[in-house]
């Protein structure tokens, strides 16, 4: 019984002692990672983005932002660690050293008759005769008696000097610092610790894998339902426009899901005459086309019509309940939009390609929608080729402000880039009537806006030249540019209410034959990830190639280098074609960002495999060749689709030839800024 309550005052200082091991360490972890982190401001600094409140970092989004799982956690268990250490304090039941003057209540060098007195005093208080409590009969015969015989008895006293206790020497006892109740209810013990031990070890696992198979059910690891996958898949079509996209997009489980209410009728109807113009409803019909565009699905119907209330800019004339399912909309969105375009790069032809023209339309979208920029502003109209929609984005912008421009012969948002800051500042303030403080605004977002350039090249490693059927490996060297001198930033973005980081999407892919070869999501917002991916990358390449270990050490470090200045390193295989010539067209795309795409067109040769696993012909004249700014693209009709033009529509029809009678191969590039021009027209 003894025993027992000690292991059971034993049972918090196992605890405490357990749960500081790993927390103390991970919470000066914690503290060292919060106080030496670099606080830099990485989002847009104009007062469009200052206004909205999406930055505002108020009280309650301090608390919010503190309020994560791990910080919760991490609070959570200091409190209970608090909590033991005043238990601990507070416990009245001691582990008591046996001392046999301390019991007796004794000095040290007592007499014999002092001895004698204690002992009859103390038995008068706890003797079995005395005092019929049990505990006072258990104190008695295991303290009392036992400190009175190590004190008296010549045997006894000379176990105790040499081992501490009168009954000589005792033997390890080794016990489990359990709770007293756990230990002993009426003998009823044993069922509790085998409830306890099936709880922790069969019940709480299952009801997590219930939990989580369910979950998993229903949704993929980006949080997006199998359903809205399956409906992607099926819509998906190689030649989908990209104004057709959109109508895809809106067919996700989570929009179909949004509550419909007789209430949201009359704010409907107000906001489909407000966006009705970006509906492409024919206007010869436009009573039919009304009629059968309020046919669809309500859930549809509303999802499509808040859509178009972003894209517009139209949130204000929303109702207090439908912006609440506004909000519901936007939130989805870029998880949505992510796995739009994974369904559209997704291999789908013999070869193992995806499909570039719905993937751009995608990506056109998502550029749309997080700058609230109508798809109709990408038209070719008022001398811009590529239309107004990368004006549009910036602040104080609107479609009066870009005519007014145009007097001044600004053809292009490049254009506009390129001038001088005076020479914008003039045009801004004298032509379009902005304040000197619209004018820094917009030098602001400039300034934030990310310039790309790409270094790419495909060869055979270990090999000279590219045969037909090898495995060509792709490396890419993405560069990123601002005004500001960041690398990572968040977007200008003050329609969109939410948190979103830029992401961008290399796509290697033939424009002819609408395939895309090699994809790959970039992001520039992780330094350190982008330095452990680009040195494994590295490692393994060189040590393919039977690299020394000083080649490797430098390799890396010129690839760490170039990451830190704002590269990233992108690498893919895939297997060569038939033998001829390919025209293939590099592609960066941001999904947050109008006009800062960039594309570069390569000129891949594939041999023609020979039978003895050799090269043939002179090798001598291989290798890489770049001459920047050449465009040959010509424009390609495409019937059945009336819809906006697309920064990307063109079709190269004689870029591509077949020539089977080569037998040296060579990869040529060609560098476009494509986010300031586009000619064709679909």
């Amino acid at each position: 019984m003894v025993a027992s309550e000690e292991n059971s005052a034993l049972f918090p200082i196992f605890v405490l002692t357990v749960m500081s091991l790993p927390l103390v360490p991970y919470t000066v972890f914690k503290l060292f990672h919060a106080f030496s982190k670099e606080k830099k401001n990485i989002h847009c600094q104009c007062s469009v983005c200052l206004s909205s409140g999406k930055y505002r970092q108020s009280i309650f989004k301090r608390i919010s932002n503190f309020s994560t799982g791990s910080n919760l956690t991490l609070v959570l268990l200091w409190i209970v660690m608090m909590v033991l250490v005043y238990y601990i304090k507070q416990i009245k039941h001691e582990i008591q050293v046996f001392e046999p003057f301390s019991i007796l209540g004794l000095e040290p060098r007592a007499s014999d008759s002092d001895i004698k007195k204690a002992y009859r005093r103390l038995s008068i208080q706890y003797h079995p005769d005395k005092n019929p409590d049990p505990e006072a009969h258990s104190y008695f015969v295991e303290y009392i008696s036992k400190a009175y015989q190590a004190l008296t008895d010549p045997v006894s006293r000379e176990n105790f000097e040499k081992y501490g206790h009168p009954d000589g020497r005792k033997g390890i006892e080794m016990s489990v610092a359990l709770p007293l109740f756990l230990l002993n209810i009426d003998g009823a013990s044993d069922g509790i610790l085998l409830l306890g031990i099936v709880g922790v070890c069969i019940l709480l696992p299952l009801v997590m894998a219930v939990i989580y198979l369910s979950r998993s059910s229903k949704y993929t690891g980006n949080y997006v339902r199998h359903q809205t996958l399956s409906a992607y898949y099926y819509f998906m079509k190689p030649s989908l426009a990209p104004s057709k996209v959109m109508e895809v997009f809106t067919t996700a489980a989570e929009y179909m899901d949004i509550p419909v209410r007789r209430s949201d009728d009359e704010p409907l109807q107000r906001l489909f005459l407000l966006v009705r113009s970006e509906l492409n409803l024919d206007h010869k019909n436009i009573r039919q086309e009304q009629a059968k565009f309020w046919k669809q699905h309500p859930a549809l119907v509303k999802t499509i019509l808040l859509v178009q209330a972003q894209l517009n800019r139209e949130s204000a004339a929303l109702s207090p309940v439908l912006l609440g399912d506004f909000r519901r909309v936007l939130e989805c969105s870029p998880r949505l939009l992510e796995e739009l375009m994974k369904m559209a790069i997704l291999p789908r032809t013999s070869q193992g390609y995806g499909w570039l023209r719905p993937a751009i339309g995608v990506v056109e979208l998502s550029q749309n929608f997080i700058q609230a920029v109508p798809l109709s502003a990408r038209k070719t109209a008022g001398g811009f080729s590529e239309g107004i929609a990368p004006f549009l984005q910036l602040p104080h912008f609107s479609e009066a402000i870009v005519k007014k421009i145009t007097r001044k012969k600004v053809r292009s948002f490049q254009e506009f880039q390129d001038l001088t800051l005076q020479e914008r500042a003039e045009l801004l303030t004298q032509v379009a009537g902005f304040s000197a403080a619209e004018s820094q605004d917009v030098e602001m977002v400039l300034e934030m806006m990310p310039s790309i350039m790409i270094d790419i090249k495909c060869e055979t490693e270990g090999e000279e030249g590219i045969q037909e059927g090898d495995i060509v490996t792709m490396h890419a060297w993405i560069t990123l540019r601002r005004g500001n001198g960041l690398v990572g930033a968040l977007p200008h973005a003050p329609y969109f209410p939410f948190h979103k980081e830029e992401n961008f999407w290399l796509l290697l892919a033939d424009a002819v034959s609408n395939d895309v070869w090699l994809s790959q999501r970039v992001s520039f917002m992780d330094e350190g990830a982008a330095i452990t991916a680009a040195t494994k990358a590295i490692q393994l390449s060189k040590e393919g190639l039977g690299s020394s270990l000083k080649e490797i050490n430098a390799a890396v470090k010129e690839a760490v280098e170039k990451v830190r200045n704002g590269s990233r390193l992108v690498m893919g295989k895939f297997q060569a074609p038939a033998e001829g010539n390919y025209n293939l067209t590099s592609y960066c795309l941001c999904d947050s960002w109008i006009g800062c795409d960039k594309k570069t067109t390569l000129k891949v040769k594939v041999l023609k495999r020979s039978r003895a696993g050799t090269r043939a012909g002179d090798l001598a004249g291989e290798g890489l060749t770049v001459e920047d700014n050449i465009e040959d693209e010509e424009d390609e009709e495409e019937e059945g689709f009336d819809d906006y033009e697309s920064e990307y529509s063109e079709d190269d029809e004689d870029d591509r030839g077949t020539n089977t009678n080569g037998v040296v191969g060579n990869v040529s590039v060609h560098e476009e800024h494509s986010g300031s021009s586009s000619d064709g027209e679909e």
